[in-house]
């Protein structure tokens, strides 16, 4: 909202269920990729994502991202769980929690796109209404499952530390906070795959301070900025040059955030994109319709 009244911001951070939004929207301009230096040190998966380009036109530069991982107690759970059946399993009835988002829904896609392959779902992000109905019905039925649905990542770490919480759907910065509060907490990426955010700084069509933009999204595109925004915000940076100025300064967080993943983990992550009613498979529910499904859920 604050992109589209113009003016006041040059650039703004946004993940992939947002991007497609303010491109779509006219509130951002493509970027040239050619002034940010280090672009071509970018892991190749987040060069032209396409939740931020478009017909090989770049509306941003990708900033940072992470996996949406399945965790639980392993005090509560004593065998790790593989599939993301567990969180709809009513023997964790009142134990789960999932982000409270509606492109939560598409981690329910997923998972009927190998439960239920005669559904059809070849996209999570690209639901047809008879796809989406079938994704409401699931979610409704983990609807009295659900201890709460957490907003904020502290919403979830708290969960887990009072044991009001024993799986749920998290992101890799709660899994290593809980790890490093002795909190005895795993996780994977289950069978079905995962989806997971990515974010991209993007210009704003009126921009009073179009150098001065450039000139940071070069800055935070450094390996050593890209390495300090890991150790703050617990994600993983884009650059693929970050990896040696983590382990500088923590050892091992390189391979603990990921950020030497190879194409073989990228592959079983599907990144957020927002949804559009023109859509690869022809006509498709668009994201005001996945914010009204997502409210029928929670009432």
């Amino acid at each position: 909202a604050l992109m589209r009244q113009g003016g006041e911001y040059d650039l703004v951070s946004a993940s992939g269920d947002a991007s497609l939004r303010l491109i779509r929207g006219g509130s951002v301009q493509p970027v040239n990729t050619a002034l940010i230096p280090d672009f071509a040190n970018f892991i190749p998966e987040l060069q032209s994502p396409g939740h931020n380009t478009i017909d090989g036109k770049h509306y941003g530069v990708s900033y940072m991202w992470g996996p949406n991982v399945l965790m639980w107690d392993t005090r509560a759970i004593k065998t790790a769980p593989t599939s993301w059946a567990a969180i709809y399993d009513p023997k964790y009835k009142g134990k789960v929690t999932v982000p409270d988002n509606p492109i939560q829904i598409a981690d329910a896609a997923l998972y009927l796109s190998k439960a239920k392959p005669e559904l059809g779902i070849t996209d999570p992000y690209e639901l047809t209404q008879a796809q989406m109905d079938a994704v409401v019905a699931l979610l409704k039925s983990q609807r009295p499952l659900i201890k709460k649905y957490w907003a904020l990542a502290s919403d979830e770490i708290s969960l887990f530390s009072s044991r009001d919480a024993s799986i749920g759907a998290a992101w890799p910065y709660q899994v290593n906070a809980l790890q490093d509060a002795k909190v005895p907490v795993d996780s994977n990426i289950p069978s079905e795959g995962a989806t997971g955010w990515a974010d991209t700084w993007m210009l704003s069509t009126t921009t009073k301070h179009p150098n001065c933009a450039y000139k940071f999204m070069a800055w935070v595109s450094t390996p050593v900025v890209q390495a300090q925004q890991a150790a703050f915000f617990g994600a993983t940076p884009v650059n693929k040059g970050a990896c040696a100025e983590m382990d500088k300064t923590a050892k091992g967080s390189c391979a603990k955030y990921h950020a030497d993943a190879t194409s073989d983990y990228f592959s079983k992550i599907h990144f957020w994109k927002t949804p559009e009613a023109t859509c690869g498979s022809g006509t498709c529910l668009d994201y005001s319709a996945w914010q009204t499904a997502w409210q029928s859920v929670k009432q």
